[in-house]
């Protein structure tokens, strides 16, 4: 679903406020979760975000005015399509996407963004049996891969660099830092 829920937000918006990266890029952003959250902790922040979904930029108001900060730049794709730059970032976020992807196509998306030169990198998944199929349309809402926290922690330590873990009771969080 374009929402996301707020197990692990807190944790995750810690970790923002010790790196404060100045470039983002959000991949499936859905609603905008992440950017609501972090934009007023650091202001000088170039938001990215990558969704594949085009109806989800008019319905959640994605785009960036002059009265309000969303995403400073869209593009309408499949990440595991997306261009090298797009993936260079401060802070890569993929929040609850990962399950959206077979798992091969997540491990290797990861890797590609590590080596792409990403500096952190947020993920969020479910944790517990969450069957989804299309949503309002949407045949990208399907999850595709169960994941289990123990495989995303070794996922994850397999990028090297450093890994911190929330394991809540719904949602695991991993923030990932080259360091």
């Amino acid at each position: 679903m374009p929402t996301s829920d707020a197990e692990g937000k807190d944790w995750s918006l810690d970790w923002f406020r010790y790196h404060l990266p100045n470039t983002v890029t959000d991949v499936g952003p859905g609603e905008g979760t992440y950017a609501k959250l972090f934009r007023p902790v650091h202001e000088g922040v170039w938001w990215t975000a990558i969704e594949i979904h085009k109806p989800y930029i008019t319905k959640f108001k994605l785009k960036s005015t002059k009265t309000r900060r969303m995403y400073d730049e869209i593009h309408v794709e499949d990440v595991r399509e997306s261009e090298e730059h797009l993936l260079y970032r401060d802070l890569v976020i993929f929040g609850d996407v990962l399950e959206h992807l077979p798992r091969e196509d997540a491990v290797a998306l990861l890797e590609r963004t590590v080596a792409a030169g990403a500096w952190n990198i947020l993920v969020s998944v479910p944790i517990v049996e969450s069957p989804q199929g299309e949503v309002d349309g949407n045949p990208h809402e399907a999850h595709l891969h169960q994941w289990d926290p123990d495989d995303m922690n070794a996922v994850m330590a397999g990028l090297g660099g450093r890994v911190e873990t929330f394991r809540g009771g719904t949602l695991g969080c991993w923030w990932w830092n080259r360091g």
